[in-house]
């Protein structure tokens, strides 16, 4: 068996464009979350749970590569909701950590019910992502049979 990083590896290609859309989104979610101009408000706390999904669902993926597109998308949309929800209860230690960057960007701290939506859209969007992803890949396999030992489901 190969290591889950080799080239040999049967899910090399396919964690490779994975790790290629993750570094294409994550910049992207950024960008949105410090916009300053016009729309910032939408942009930085609504629209921006759309690459937040994106993200999520594709990191969720590059960890575990058998899991399916379907479920990580709809368990990825499951954690943020929940998420959303955990923005209404505000003890002094998650208050603490929701004042640092990383708290502020993976938990969230004002309760929208409007993000709900964003998060769907997301969610769909990332699921799309992941079923092109994987398109490409099998199609790429089924191309070159050598290099073909199972395809992704």
């Amino acid at each position: 068996m190969n290591a889950p990083f080799s080239p040999q590896h049967r899910f090399f290609r396919y964690r490779l464009a994975l790790l290629i859309s993750i570094a294409a989104i994550a910049p992207l979610g950024l960008m949105m979350k410090f916009y300053r101009g016009p729309g910032q408000e939408w942009l930085n706390n609504s629209f921006g749970g759309v690459p937040y999904e994106i993200f999520w669902i594709l990191l969720v993926v590059f960890i575990w590569p058998q899991f399916s597109a379907l479920w990580a998308a709809v368990g990825v949309c499951i954690a943020t909701c929940l998420l959303e929800f955990l923005q209404l209860w505000q003890p002094p230690f998650l208050q603490a950590i929701r004042a640092t960057l990383i708290g502020r960007l993976v938990l969230g701290n004002t309760f929208q019910w409007s993000d709900f939506s964003y998060y769907f859209i997301g969610s769909f969007l990332g699921w799309a992502w992941l079923r092109g992803i994987q398109h490409q890949i099998l199609r790429a396999k089924l191309n070159n049979p050598e290099k073909s030992d199972r395809p992704l489901k």
